[in-house]
């Protein structure tokens, strides 16, 4: 593992790591927050998934997380949205919603994205194993949260992996990808024309089928311009109210999709999972 950056940031340590992963087939990058209770020993640690045109960069840099983060000694983790490099293959028209940046947090099953694009076992598998074994992180305490794309995954990894991830919250998620524009071209890109492969990757879907044993906190901006036709946080709060999921859905008038809404609210969702993690 190479260390690209580190500068000291509310006593904590802000990080910025390159490693050649198994699971991409490729190199990739990913930022690490350090609180200064992780001198004295292992630190709970919140996943960040960012969303779509995104890296690790744009949360570490925009979101304002760190203060919160060294106050209450949590470590945060803000993978890549998607492998890049040399022969990673991208949208034949370079469009911004799928290919690079735009992993999806799934493991694609059809050529040519197969080769590069598991997100999904990257986030979930490869990446803990690798810091677990690099860093002072407590391992058994674990929360996600993530941002549109990222609140997608956050979602779908938390209802997946419940025995994983103590906590889960999103800002602006694609709550059911299999019914909004952007999911469907990115689930059909990676997994293929038949819909019943997409399922486990569809928040509303799992909610259905699994329930979840967690609460589920969403914070969603009301003057978001994707939240009618690609958002839809109405199908997510229809079925926890079907699968008797409890859910905090925030709907903060005047907010938009940016990092000036998640930054308005991340001191929350930070506060929300350390009462988890403790």
């Amino acid at each position: 593992m190479e260390l690209l950056e580190e500068v000291k940031c509310f006593d904590g340590r802000q990080l910025r790591l390159k490693h050649r992963s198994a699971c991409c087939q490729c190199d990739m990058v990913f930022s690490l927050f350090l609180p200064p209770q992780a001198e004295q020993g292992p630190v709970p640690l919140i996943w960040w998934l960012s969303g779509l045109t995104c890296n690790d960069q744009n949360f570490v840099t925009k979101a304002g997380a760190q203060r919160m983060a060294s106050a209450l000694g949590l470590a945060i983790v803000a993978p890549d949205t998607s492998p890049r490099g040399d022969g990673v293959a991208d949208d034949p028209e370079a469009a911004w919603d799928f290919g690079l940046g735009a992993g999806f947090y799934v493991n694609a099953t059809e050529s040519p994205y197969d080769r590069h694009y598991h997100m999904y076992d990257y986030v979930q598998q490869e990446l803990p194993a690798i810091i677990a074994e690099a860093f002072p992180l407590d391992m058994a305490r674990q929360s996600i949260m993530g941002h549109s794309m990222g609140g997608h995954g956050a979602l779908t990894l938390a209802l997946n992996h419940p025995q994983q991830y103590q906590s889960v919250s999103a800002f602006a998620p694609i709550c059911a990808p299999t019914q909004c524009a952007w999911g469907e071209k990115a689930l059909a890109g990676y997994l293929g024309p038949d819909r019943s492969a997409w399922a486990n990757h569809d928040a509303v879907a799992l909610l259905l089928e699994k329930g979840f044993d967690k609460p589920i906190l969403v914070d969603q901006g009301a003057a978001d311009g994707f939240l009618e036709n690609q958002l839809k946080p109405e199908l997510l709060m229809q079925a926890c109210l079907q699968a008797g999921v409890p859910l905090t859905l925030n709907r903060r008038d005047g907010y938009d999709h940016s990092y000036y809404f998640i930054a308005s609210f991340i001191e929350d969702h930070l506060r929300y999972h350390g009462q988890f993690l403790q």
